[in-house]
């Protein structure tokens, strides 16, 4: 595969937060492909409820790690009902100088049927291992999986 390049634009709005557009998307409620993203609470002048740097990473470790399985999901031909999966950046002073020490990720796979945990956790370990953004940041990942049995009845009600 040649090398692919992903364009993120960013400019400072007001105070501690700026606006982040790509020009490939345009996907947002607001149709631009922009997100407002700030500093968090946690540090001066921090503004809360928006999207942070630190967010931003946590998140790109979470949804590489969902795009990932549902490839390898797609070609093993693991038949699951759903996905989901909480995640957790931790930001520590290290040294020095603040660093993103570790990501939490804990998916869960909900599938139909018993026989299908063993496969199911196999491919999420193989997410978790060919993770291009877990293989590119030097944070600590932790992956606690859960396997959840129910029929696809139990879901729609």
């Amino acid at each position: 595969m040649d090398a692919h390049f992903y364009n993120v634009q960013i400019a400072w709005n007001k105070d501690r937060q700026g606006i982040m557009c790509s020009p490939e998307l345009n996907v947002p409620t607001n149709g631009s492909g922009c997100i407002a993203v700030a500093t968090p609470p946690e540090f001066p002048k921090g503004i809360p409820g928006i999207w942070s740097p630190e967010h931003l990473f946590t998140a790109s470790v979470s949804s590489c790690l969902m795009t990932t399985f549902l490839a390898i999901a797609e070609n093993s031909k693991l038949e699951f009902i759903a996905f989901q999966c909480d995640s957790k950046g931790k930001l520590e002073q290290v040294e020095g100088k603040y660093l993103m020490t570790e990501v939490i990720l804990e998916p869960t796979v909900t599938i139909s049927q018993e026989k299908d945990r063993e496969r199911a956790e196999r491919v999420l370990s193989k997410a978790e291992a060919a993770c291009l953004i877990s293989n590119s940041i030097k944070s600590n990942v932790i992956m606690i999986p859960k396997i959840v049995v129910t029929s696809v009845e139990a879901i729609s009600n």
